[in-house]
């Protein structure tokens, strides 16, 4: 039952990897951008939703809303003002200027919180659990973190599929040449996009702050090397691959953990190695043809 446990718990971890990994998901697939700075949005979220529950007095399950709005706003503006200049330079400029917004977001942060945790919590909830049996249980936040995962890669793949505004996203990331040339402004779906991407990002540093109890400046440096991990395992391009990603990255770390404290993050990065080499294109990616 220990090794079930931990497998449980591997995929309830997975839950928040895979929300970490949808807005970068995303953002690849239509702009081609590796957006560096991931993991800092990330950890803006949650330090936007903690402002505003301990200084504002916003109950704690809105402050998902507050800081999802607030970062979402921020990606219009990057967007606009930022990545589409720097995407008429070149491939790489786009990547340059996510690169120094990585290093602005914890300086910033440092200088206006400094180095100490910024609180969240989420009172008796963060520690409820349903238990069944065996040994076995699952924490209810966990739990509503996977369902909110579910949650939101379900909303993302119905918009991209079922709505006008979804098919000519995935129209441009498909072709954006011939998407111009039929009078789309590709400058507006590309805010669309880091609006999604953004606001999607902000909700998952939100749960994840949440499920930590607190978040400091710092901890997006390993979040976005999880939420790289976890789109690669799961293959570029799949919105349901994010989602077995996380899970398969949630249960290397778990299963890591119950054999020492030590190889939680080796695990997950050995696993990451092992679908590189076997499997580059990822579990649900497609292969690229010889």
């Amino acid at each position: 039952m220990t090794w079930v446990n931990a497998i449980l718990q591997g995929m309830l971890l997975g839950g928040i990897f895979a929300m970490a990994a949808a807005g970068l998901s995303l953002i690849f697939g239509v702009m081609r951008i590796a957006n560096l700075a991931h993991g800092d949005l990330m950890i803006l979220g949650g330090y936007v939703a903690s402002v505003a529950a301990a200084h504002y007095g916003v109950p704690v399950p809105l402050t998902v809303l507050v800081s999802m709005a607030a970062v979402g706003a921020l990606g219009y503006l990057v967007q606009r003002s930022m990545l589409d200049r720097a995407m008429g330079l070149g491939e790489l400029a786009p990547m340059l200027v996510t690169f120094g917004i990585s290093l602005i977001i914890p300086n910033v942060l440092v200088q206006v919180f400094s180095n100490d945790a910024q609180p969240l919590s989420t009172g008796s909830l963060g520690t409820a659990s349903i238990d069944l049996g065996g040994g076995l249980a699952v924490g209810w936040f966990p739990l509503i973190t996977v369902v909110a995962a579910v949650a939101v890669l379900s909303a993302l793949h119905l918009f991209l599929h079922r709505t006008q505004p979804g098919r000519i996203v995935r129209a441009t990331a498909d072709d954006r040449t011939t998407v111009r040339l039929m009078g789309v402004d590709n400058r507006r779906v590309y805010a669309l996009t880091s609006v999604i991407a953004f606001a999607t990002v902000a909700l998952a540093g939100s749960l994840y702050t949440m499920r930590q109890g607190g978040v400091t400046p710092y901890e997006g440096q390993l979040t976005v090397l999880f939420a790289f991990e976890t789109v690669i395992i799961g293959g570029l391009g799949s919105l349901w691959g994010t989602l077995a990603g996380g899970m398969v990255l949630g249960i290397a770390q778990s299963v890591g953990a119950q054999i020492s404290p030590d190889l939680p993050l080796l695990a997950g990065h050995l696993v990451f190695l092992l679908i590189l080499v076997f499997r580059p294109q990822g579990l649900f990616g497609r292969s690229v043809p010889a």
